[in-house]
């Protein structure tokens, strides 16, 4: 109820959308009420904003927003396991070119050796020396195969200074005769992310191994470079290879490709400079933001 008083207007303001009736009484000079009065029937029609269609709308876009929140997540979460499973299928698959490429072939090399041993064992002489060769590869195998359990440890992302564990690599190399082994560091070295540390160290650790088992090398340098970017270095002196077999790898073995993998994996660079009897040179250079943590996350430096 409103009253106008002397009024001949009536203002309404903020009235909701929906149907109204205006109805109007009104009094004479002697306060007579005519209680019938005047009617007005009327409609405001509801904003776009204000219409059932627009909330059902909302409703539908809220429960959209949040299924696709959903559905992100859990394909984060796909993801990331799925990374973890490559993770794990890559280390198999390393590991099993590691035995294949040292310790299977040692425990081969040990059983021709004692095959011949027994072929002969009526030459004492020759029996005798078959057992100090036997001695020798089975000596061999032990240490490769601590190696390989070293480098199980190193994947728990061991995050020891790196120049220790490649000086450790280079000690445990040393099978026989004389090898010269050298390590250097330029720079003041700088703690890395562990998943970056750890395929470094692999890296070098194969180049390693390559340069005594396949290259027959008395001399390796490993230089480490701490700068406005990360550079590996292995140098060394052995019989070096053309250039077909530093494209493609020798036949069978997987460490080149390993190398090539591990460095695209951490967005390095690595280079192979070799040449027949001039040695060769294995050069892994990583971009500082990379190499030292200035990035986002390691699994986005990790991502494909």
């Amino acid at each position: 109820m409103f009253s106008a008083g002397n009024r001949r207007l009536a203002l309404y303001t903020d009235l909701r959308p929906g149907s109204y009736r205006f109805r109007v009484i009104a009094s004479n000079d002697d306060g007579l009420w005519n209680e019938e009065g005047a009617s007005l029937s009327f409609t405001i029609a509801p904003a776009w904003y204000q219409t059932v269609a627009f909330r059902i709308s909302c409703l539908l876009a809220g429960l959209l927003l949040l299924w696709l929140i959903y559905y992100l997540r859990m394909k984060q979460a796909s993801r990331s396991i799925r990374a973890r499973f490559d993770e794990r299928i890559a280390e198999r698959t390393r590991l099993a070119r590691d035995l294949h490429d040292t310790l299977l072939q040692t425990l081969q090399g040990s059983k021709l050796v004692a095959d011949d041993a027994l072929e002969n064992r009526s030459d004492a002489g020759h029996m005798c020396h078959s057992l100090e060769r036997l001695s020798e590869w089975i000596d061999r195998a032990m240490r490769e195969g601590r190696a390989a359990l070293n480098a199980l440890h190193s994947s728990a992302f061991d995050n020891r200074e790196l120049s220790k564990r490649l000086q450790s690599a280079l000690d445990e190399r040393e099978l026989k005769g004389f090898r010269e082994g050298s390590l250097a560091v330029s720079g003041t070295p700088v703690e890395m992310d562990p998943i970056i540390t750890d395929e470094i160290c692999r890296v070098g650790y194969e180049a390693i191994r390559n340069a005594f088992v396949h290259s027959y090398a008395t001399r390796i340098e490993v230089q480490l470079t701490y700068s406005e970017d990360f550079t590996l270095i292995v140098r060394d002196n052995g019989c070096g290879m053309d250039s077909t077999m530093a494209s493609r790898g020798r036949d069978g073995h997987y460490g080149l490709q390993s190398m090539r993998e591990r460095a695209v994996r951490i967005r390095g660079k690595l280079q192979l400079i070799t040449a027949p009897n001039l040695g060769t040179t294995i050069e892994l250079k990583i971009a500082g933001k990379t190499a030292f943590g200035r990035q986002a996350s390691v699994w986005s430096k990790l991502r494909p």
